[in-house]
């Protein structure tokens, strides 16, 4: 029978910070995702994983930092000490430019995990770096025909089929989000409103898996990244009061403002 995974289970993830705990303990996230023609990923990744609790954000794509500091004036612009990054965030591969390309290929290949979204999962096979990778339906059959796997139609039997052929957790996302690692253990995330299916909480949630894989280092990345599907999905009931009523239209940023209630809930 494949794991439900739920508010207990998210439980074991998530902690509250002690008194002993400064910033660096709280996890420090690098983000390098945005672009000219998609800034507000940037700004969208940036406030989940500031809501999700991390301790320092970081900022290094190539969206103008005034958009960033405008929202959040806390994060911190640069590269430095991070426990995980997040890239491929509202950017095209197309598009890419070299010194682009030539930036994310080194974070793919250095020792910190990194989050791979969208227009950089094309860059994911032969990284070195321990990965989450967050396709959607249309991205999941693109990225496994760059790696010569053909897709069946069965979600679980073609996602653990990717996680292994990548050697990556991969979150395949959807109402039911499959999160499976490459021995293939397999997990679902339910959302419980379908008012989450709004542009940009994709990044929001690419952002959220940051910050919970930078303040648990030593949890599984498969566990982290259900944990932060999680969050992500409450989030969004929280915020169209979908718990006891049909609810309301929400964005992506109110999914965002509503993740410290998210947390609340599984730490209290």
């Amino acid at each position: 029978m494949t794991k439900l995974w739920q508010a207990d289970d998210a439980a074991r993830i998530v902690r509250p910070p002690s008194i002993d705990d400064d910033k660096y303990r709280r996890g420090v996230v690098g983000i390098h995702t945005g672009s000219a023609s998609y800034p507000g990923a940037a700004l969208l990744g940036v406030e989940g994983a500031w809501r999700a609790g991390a301790g320092m954000v970081r900022y290094s794509g190539p969206a103008p930092a005034d958009l960033i500091l405008q929202r959040r004036p806390e994060t911190v612009i640069g590269t430095g000490r991070v426990g995980a990054w997040v890239i491929g965030s509202g950017t095209d591969s197309s598009a890419r430019s070299d010194a682009d390309t030539s930036e994310l290929r080194e974070l793919l290949a250095d020792s910190a995990p990194v989050v791979v979204d969208a227009g950089a999962l094309d860059l994911a096979h032969g990284a070195r770096a321990p990965l989450v990778l967050t396709p959607h339906a249309g991205e999941f059959s693109r990225l496994a025909a760059s790696v010569s796997l053909e897709v069946s139609g069965d979600r679980e039997a073609d996602a653990r089929a990717l996680a292994g052929r990548l050697q990556a957790v991969v979150l395949l996302k959807g109402h039911d989000t499959i999160v499976v690692d490459p021995a293939g253990d397999l997990v679902h995330v339910r959302a419980a409103t379908a008012w989450l299916a709004t542009a940009g909480a994709g990044d929001v949630l690419a952002g959220v898996i940051g910050a919970v894989i930078a303040q648990n280092p030593d949890a599984p990345l498969r566990d982290a990244a259900a944990t932060a599907a999680w969050l992500h999905g409450r989030a969004a009931t929280i915020a169209a009061g979908a718990d006891s009523a049909t609810g309301h239209p929400i964005v992506a940023l109110d999914v965002a403002e509503a993740l410290p209630a998210a947390v609340a809930e599984v730490v209290a």
